[in-house]
């Protein structure tokens, strides 16, 4: 089995994982993904954070725009997520969404209207993205196959052709709890589809890149990150983006380029539903225990990742700590 960041004495910050390590350990958070593999350039996916209650309280952040996330202004104007949230391959996004809708209305057909909420980023280098392989069945599978517990990681759905920092990275998850003042205690827990540029940093004060020519083919200073935080704290739509911001600025400690062609989101939401909001003066501590999360869930990716080879023979290798 693969060692995750944590096991490797990889993983920052002062506070412990919930049981799972996972996005999932917030409670009402499930995950789901489809995988499509079809040798030798069919290399991508479809990832799905579920929540079990909607809609929820919820923020947006766009650290670099150059990309896609459908349904972000509604997000960011009303503060809240009215569906579950959909990362795939950026030349899929619209099919995943025209899906999403298809399926929040098998749940309610009396819907008057609904806003899907889709990131995605561009897998180009090891699948062919043109061919959009993506369908309403694919998307449906993720959905319905989302579960609570232990989430798989690596190169597996939205993240089985994505590249991060030079090397195959994917799926990523972790999460945090921590006593907050005026909430006990409560959670935090980040997913990421990596597959951004830059150079490797890790909290041990390693640093790792290709070689030259490879770092020419992947275009290392060029990609995007999706970022989706949850946590059972009593927030608002201001505050989860204030929450999402810490999520892109936690893509620094790794290494971040956020290049022109980078597209770095966060989206954060709340499973919350009852109790008093949390005063904005105590909100620091969840603030850290986010930039970890998503610290080492970047992390996570790239060690669950294997080196790939995709269309045209382009290979993206695994990160294996020396």
């Amino acid at each position: 089995m693969t060692p995750r960041a944590r096991d490797l004495g990889l993983a920052a910050g002062p506070y412990q994982p919930g049981e799972h390590n996972a996005i999932t350990d917030v409670a009402g958070v499930r995950v789901g993904h489809t995988t499509l593999r079809r040798e030798p350039a069919i290399h991508t996916g479809v990832s799905a954070v579920v929540p079990e209650r909607l809609p929820l309280s919820a923020g947006v952040y766009a650290g670099n725009g150059y990309g896609k996330l459908v349904g972000s202004t509604q997000v960011a104007e009303l503060g809240v997520i009215e569906t579950p949230i959909l990362l795939t391959a950026t030349m899929s996004t619209f099919r995943v969404a025209d899906a999403l809708i298809s399926w929040m209305l098998t749940r309610d057909p009396g819907l008057p209207s609904v806003n899907p909420v889709v990131g995605e980023c561009n897998d180009g280098w090891l699948s062919d993205m043109p061919a959009r392989p993506i369908t309403a069945e694919h998307v449906f599978a993720a959905l319905d196959g989302a579960r609570p517990g232990p989430v798989e990681e690596g190169c597996v759905g939205a993240g089985t052709g994505t590249v991060a920092l030079g090397f195959k990275a994917g799926i990523g998850t972790s999460s945090r709890t921590l006593t907050l003042r005026g909430a006990g205690t409560v959670t935090v827990g980040a997913l990421v589809q990596a597959n951004f540029g830059g150079t490797l940093r890790t909290c041990a004060g390693t640093h790792a890149r290709p070689g030259a020519s490879e770092m020419e083919l992947l275009g290392l200073d060029d990609g995007s990150c999706m970022i989706v935080v949850a946590t059972d704290a009593r927030l608002d739509g201001r505050q989860l983006t204030r929450l999402a911001k810490r999520g892109v600025y936690a893509l620094g400690r790794v290494g971040a380029a956020y290049s022109h062609g980078s597209g770095d989101y966060g989206l954060a939401f709340s499973t919350a539903s009852a109790g008093e909001h949390v005063a904005d003066r105590h909100l620091s501590p969840l603030f850290a225990a986010t930039l970890d999360a998503v610290e080492e869930s970047v992390l996570n990716s790239l060690l669950a990742a294997v080196t790939t080879v995709g269309r045209a023979g382009h290979t993206a290798p695994a990160w294996r700590p020396g």
